[in-house]
């Protein structure tokens, strides 16, 4: 491919929510034609991006192409609009994305590149298309892992790109723990099951106990959400515990902490932790996954096993009976982020990656994956309602 011509590149997401997968969605959208590549999103619904955000991004939204009975045809007129101006590569923005992402490229003829943010789910099959799948993008080493044990793939298709975020500049007049207030202790991201959010609450209460004067903040939402709010009540904490639901993203609720808590039982790398520390906050995190890509304990933040509210709760008093450590904590943890997790790194790293792709595709080709399989159409109904249904 000449330099001097980039191919047009569709990323294709599925339903917009205010978590890590869709802010690097986001990101793509955003920096790439910055950086003079042409790419555009379709989508089922981008109702949580901030209106004025939105029209200004070449995003194309088709209600209910995520609906089990809408679906079907909603992805016929999807696809007659796509074949007006067919990319040369479609970018499949998340596992739960596949099923319907992949039928596209097959339909256009066009190669893919999948990015897969978490580990599969124990017995989780991933029906990629041998024939149109050139590359699968991992957010971490320990997701790359995941994925050639889990589901066997190859080395050689799997690149590790970390997800980035922006790194903007810090309000020095309050830092962490700075005496003047009360301290905020928080965690933000979806509200499901996975994120081991009772065992923050939990913390929260032992906290609490020792009669400390601290409020917890949980932003975000999620299918958890009302047992987390009845917990709360349950434990006693309510008054002291706020629920922020309603956001196009996390950057005020981050600002607001003073110590961010990531309690997850499963974490593919850690996105909104990674804009926490971006904001030189210092992170609490459970020894998960692609958590050990970010933190270090005792240097870039401190690490807790899984499932374990006591040793929650005891390094939380910990920071908080320390405020210089904690705040020596979030400034390494942000001169990390400078380091290597800066949004500019990843766009620059998928672009080489797309170059790559686009430079040595010569048409389709099926490739050996083992226990891989590609979606008939007889069989796209089930696997479009389980996928897209799913949030990653």
């Amino acid at each position: 491919m000449a330099d001097d011509v980039i191919p047009d590149v569709l990323l294709f997401a599925g339903r917009f929510q205010v978590r890590g997968s869709c802010a690097y969605t986001l990101r793509l959208l955003q920096r790439l034609p910055e950086l003079g590549w042409p790419v555009r999103v379709v989508c089922p619904n981008a109702s949580v991006v901030e209106s004025t955000r939105r029209s200004k991004l070449p995003l194309v939204e088709y209600p209910y192409l995520d609906s089990w009975l809408w679906g079907l045809v909603v992805r016929y007129l999807m696809l007659r609009d796509q074949r007006l101006a067919p990319p040369r590569l479609l970018h499949i923005q998340s596992r739960r994305a596949l099923a319907t992402g992949s039928w596209l490229a097959r339909q256009l003829g066009c190669p893919y590149v999948l990015t897969v943010h978490d580990h599969l789910r124990p017995k989780e099959r991933l029906h990629i298309d041998p024939h149109w799948c050139r590359r699968i993008i991992a957010v971490s080493q320990s997701v790359k892992t995941n994925l050639m044990t889990s589901a066997r793939l190859p080395e050689s298709l799997i690149a590790v790109i970390a997800s980035g975020v922006e790194v903007t500049t810090l309000d020095e007049a309050l830092p962490p723990l700075d005496p003047g207030h009360t301290p905020v202790v928080g965690t933000a991201g979806p509200l499901e099951s996975l994120k081991g959010l009772p065992f923050f609450l939990n913390a929260a209460r032992q906290v609490l106990s020792t009669g400390r004067q601290v409020e917890f903040l949980v932003a975000g939402a999620g299918p958890e959400e009302s047992n987390l709010r009845r917990l709360a009540r349950e434990l006693g904490i309510a008054s002291q515990v706020t629920f922020v639901p309603n956001l196009c993203d996390f950057e005020d609720p981050l600002r607001a902490m003073d110590v961010y808590c990531l309690p997850s039982l499963q974490q593919g790398l850690g996105t909104v932790m990674l804009e926490a520390m971006a904001l030189g906050r210092p992170v609490i995190a459970t020894g998960v996954g692609g958590v050990y890509d970010i933190v270090r304990d005792g240097e870039t933040g401190l690490i807790v096993p899984p499932s374990d509210s006591n040793e929650l709760a005891r390094r939380i008093t910990e920071l908080l009976d320390d405020p210089l450590r904690a705040r020596s904590l979030g400034a390494a943890a942000r001169r990390l982020v400078e380091r290597d997790f800066r949004v500019d790194r990843m766009v620059r790293q998928t672009m080489e990656l797309y170059r790559e792709v686009i430079d040595g595709d010569v048409g389709p080709r099926t490739i050996p994956l083992p226990g891989v399989r590609s979606l008939g159409n007889d069989e796209f109904r089930s696997a479009n309602d389980d996928r897209m249904t799913k949030s990653e």
